[in-house]
């Protein structure tokens, strides 16, 4: 079994962050160790939240991990809680990585052509410094944006999509996967770029009229997930896609969701049955 390790906040409340990525890499078949950057009330759309940083806490993690010569096949990482907490990241991911470990980062800090609240503008510059040491990048356009100093814009072509994969891949990341990416009215979903072939592929679905809180972080979890197991980074986005779009279908009929989060839970079934397939497969 692949056993990877995601570093990102945990919130208490609200569906997002590692209270999605753990059970959804969990059903997937692979380990999922975690360390927790920051532990939060409840996510950051809850007004009033309150959070706890752990940044003094990841040295520790490591060196206690590196005295037990644990092997990770990934190293995912989602939400870092501060600028500061930045170097700490680096540095776990030198103390832990093995020369075959893959570093999956989703700079997790921005949507709707804004920053997260707590962020200062200063974020995006040190959140680079991470997805310059990646394997896969996961953003979102406002922080493909963010990252590369690009004016956001609403409106989104191929165009503009091809051009904003190739500067977050001028950083140093070897593959971009760019998600919130529509060419047509009715369809959503991301388009991706190996920076060592110069190839792009586009994996869509249907569009549904409705924002939803935490599904960049359940897109990313399954990314990742299919990664582990064995799946090309066009088939992993267009499971993530697919995996997506049916958490927002079981949750549609719930007025509140839209700020609390997708409730996944209905839908891992569907998750686990494509995983199955695959698995029958090889």
């Amino acid at each position: 079994m692949k056993r990877i390790a995601s570093i990102q906040d945990i919130s208490c409340l609200g569906r997002c962050s590692l209270t999605v990525a753990l059970p959804v890499i969990s059903a997937m078949g692979v380990e999922c160790a975690i360390v927790p950057t920051a532990v939060l009330s409840a996510h950051t759309a809850f007004p009033g939240f309150v959070s706890r940083d752990l940044t003094d806490q990841l040295p520790a993690i490591a060196a206690h991990w590196q005295q037990q010569n644990v092997h990770f096949d990934a190293l995912y990482t989602g939400y870092i809680a501060s600028v500061p907490q930045v170097q700490q990241v680096l540095d776990f991911f030198d103390a832990v990585k093995s020369p075959d470990t893959l570093l999956i980062v989703d700079p997790a800090m921005a949507d709707h052509g804004k920053l997260y609240a707590g962020f200062g503008d200063d974020f995006p510059a040190a959140m680079a410094r991470v997805v310059a040491r990646a394997d896969v990048a996961l953003p979102n356009i406002t922080e493909a944006c963010l990252l590369t100093g690009t004016p956001y814009r609403e409106d989104v072509d191929e165009g503009f999509a091809r051009t904003l994969l190739q500067r977050v891949a001028a950083l140093g990341v070897k593959q971009v996967v760019l998600t919130g990416v529509s060419f047509a009215p009715d369809r959503l979903g991301a388009m991706g770029y190996d920076s060592r072939t110069g190839t792009y592929f586009t994996a869509q679905g249907r569009r549904v009229p409705a924002s939803f809180h935490g599904t960049g972080d359940i897109f990313a979890a399954t990314v990742t997930g299919g990664l582990m197991r064995g799946m090309t980074l066009e088939q992993s986005s267009a499971l993530a896609v697919e995996f997506v779009l049916a958490c927002i279908d079981a949750t549609a009929c719930d007025p509140h969701a839209g700020w609390y989060g997708v409730e996944f839970e209905k839908a891992l079934p569907l998750l686990c049955r494509r995983v199955q397939e695959l698995a029958k497969s090889e």
